[in-house]
């Protein structure tokens, strides 16, 4: 399914950010992410968030090549024509990027890769929900015999909301409710009927979840896309509000795992790894602090408690929020010390901009922080102060504290949404043909 972590680094051919390039032996799906242009449909997604940027680089650049040539040429002030010369190909290479946003994205971007190969360029959207589940239930077969790690990152609950002629208007809740009758369709009366019928049901530990909440800004004309949170506040891509980050984690494990129990312990998809871990018998990495926690004996009723005490939520590389589960009392406080600033202010999202920001001039700053207690205010509606709260002082201090503690344990990394990495490189674009005329569809050409 979706990769979305790319493919090269420093040739087109090193794919040192590919799936078979981090421990998985075997990928069918896009390289990166899904995207508006993927569907040629009129509102274009990635072009939106990207081509302010872009071209505003471009002017920064060529001002700059401008100043730095006039000085040269009239000796106002020294300057190699190296740098000179490397300012200009900076500023051609975002030129292009800014240029290529405009339609190039979908016949570069869009692609179907098995393991190395590219087999779609673009893909075909309307082939790519059946082609994917054959893969899944081909993988199933093929390694029945033995344990085997599926992982399968759907297409579907995400813009622009690809559906099948069989799921159109099924739903009563538009196009996003027939995308999801088509994902339970997909799971259900597909993946889940393959390994019962191979025999499996018994044997294979399933878990299914979203990685977000829904996208409030979302939206076709007066229709909403991106799905509905509830109660809960904000939505996807805004740091610490629970709309954005509080999904259901469902899990199947006939034999094993009792049906019908409902857990109400939060847990985190950083669960998955040291969970997949222990299934496997393994140990995880013990030269590193690994944030997660297995599910399993929270799953088999050994414990009654999630082992996560204190969970930090990032926006990007910001830490904007900080939930903390009182042990002693069963309270959980959470503290945010960034919010995205609402476009319109109370609209409860960031339609002007199409996506919130997670620094800048788009987020507020805190402090003290925002404090709420989500045992009784789920909905983040009321924030608490030193006059209302006799805890205010003791529990902002105590999340204070771990979040200190929780830094020592970061390592520092290079920014990857930085201005220079937001550079098109042409000799990393992943092509079929000979770029820039990159076409291929072996998918169909097999058939």
């Amino acid at each position: 399914g979706k990769w979305h972590m790319g493919v090269n680094c420093k040739s087109r051919h090193d794919h040192c950010h590919h799936p078979l390039n981090h421990g998985f032996d075997y990928f069918y799906g896009m390289p990166f992410t899904l995207l508006n242009e993927c569907e040629g449909t009129d509102e274009p997604e990635l072009a939106k968030s990207l081509q302010d940027t872009y071209w505003l680089y471009t002017e920064i650049i060529i001002l700059s090549v401008f100043t730095l040539l006039v000085g040269k040429l009239t000796n106002l002030f020294p300057v190699k024509w190296k740098i000179i010369i490397c300012l200009a190909i900076c500023g051609l290479l975002y030129f292009i990027s800014w240029f290529s946003s405009y339609g190039f994205t979908k016949y570069w971007n869009c692609i179907l890769m098995r393991n190395h190969n590219i087999t779609e360029q673009p893909m075909n959207l309307k082939k790519t929900t059946s082609n994917m589940l054959k893969e899944a239930a081909s993988f199933i077969e093929r390694n029945k015999h033995r344990p085997f790690l599926l992982f399968l990152s759907l297409l579907h609950v995400h813009t622009p909301l690809i559906t099948t002629e069989k799921f159109l208007g099924r739903s009563r809740h538009g196009l996003y409710g027939d995308n999801v009758e088509e994902m339970d369709w997909m799971v259900g009366k597909y993946l889940l009927d393959v390994i019962d019928k191979e025999g499996l049901r018994n044997t294979t530990f399933i878990y299914f979840a979203s990685d977000h909440g829904g996208y409030l800004e979302a939206h076709r004309g007066n229709v909403q896309m991106g799905g509905w949170n509830g109660i809960y506040k904000g939505g996807k891509g805004m740091g610490g509000w629970e709309g954005g980050i509080r999904v259901p984690g469902i899990v199947r494990w006939p034999g094993v795992l009792p049906a019908g129990k409902v857990i109400n312990e939060l847990t985190s998809l950083m669960d998955i790894f040291p969970t997949v871990v222990h299934l496997a018998g393994g140990a995880v990495p013990q030269d590193r602090v690994i944030d997660g926690r297995t599910l399993l004996p929270l799953l088999q009723g050994t414990v009654q408690h999630s082992g996560h005490e204190f969970m930090f939520h990032y926006c990007g590389a910001f830490l904007h929020a900080v939930r903390w589960h009182q042990k002693d009392s069963g309270t959980i406080w959470k503290a945010h010390y960034a919010t995205p600033v609402f476009q319109p202010e109370a609209s409860g999202a960031c339609f002007g901009r199409g996506i919130c920001p997670c620094f800048g001039e788009g987020v507020a700053h805190h402090d003290p922080p925002l404090l709420f207690n989500l045992s009784q205010d789920p909905s983040e509606a009321n924030p608490l102060s030193a006059d209302t709260e006799p805890w205010f002082d003791t529990v902002t201090r105590r999340i204070r504290k771990a979040v200190e503690e929780h830094r020592k344990t970061l390592t520092p990394v290079p920014e990857q949404l930085s201005p220079y990495n937001n550079i098109w490189r042409p000799w990393l674009q992943p092509c079929c043909g000979t770029f820039p005329f990159c076409w291929c569809d072996e998918e169909n050409n097999k058939g």
